[in-house]
């Protein structure tokens, strides 16, 4: 597990915390990550048609989800063994750990 460090306004470590990495991190739309980074799916924003359309291609909580690159305003990327190109707009509302 993981040692993080809370940060005081100073900028000195203050207190350690035993929280898992996953847990202390912001969740960040697929539509920022890099190509390269690996990322795992925490929520889905959207309406039910657009969360489930999502999740019939494999985009459901906890999955993980390699970014392979961005083009023409599509990013592509691997879920479950698939590679998949959704818009940066759908991609926009998969939030990611």
């Amino acid at each position: 597990m993981a040692m993080n460090y809370a940060v005081s306004h100073a900028g000195l470590r203050s207190e350690a915390c035993d929280a898992p990495a996953e847990f202390s991190r912001s969740p960040v739309p697929l539509s920022f990550v890099n190509a390269g980074d690996v990322v795992h799916i925490k929520t889905i924003r959207g309406k039910d048609e657009t969360r489930r359309f999502l999740a019939n291609m494999g985009f459901v909580d906890d999955a993980e989800v390699s970014v392979i690159s961005e083009q023409s305003g599509n990013v592509i990327v691997s879920v479950k063994g698939t590679r998949i190109a959704i818009s940066k707009t759908l991609a926009s509302r998969v939030l990611t750990v």
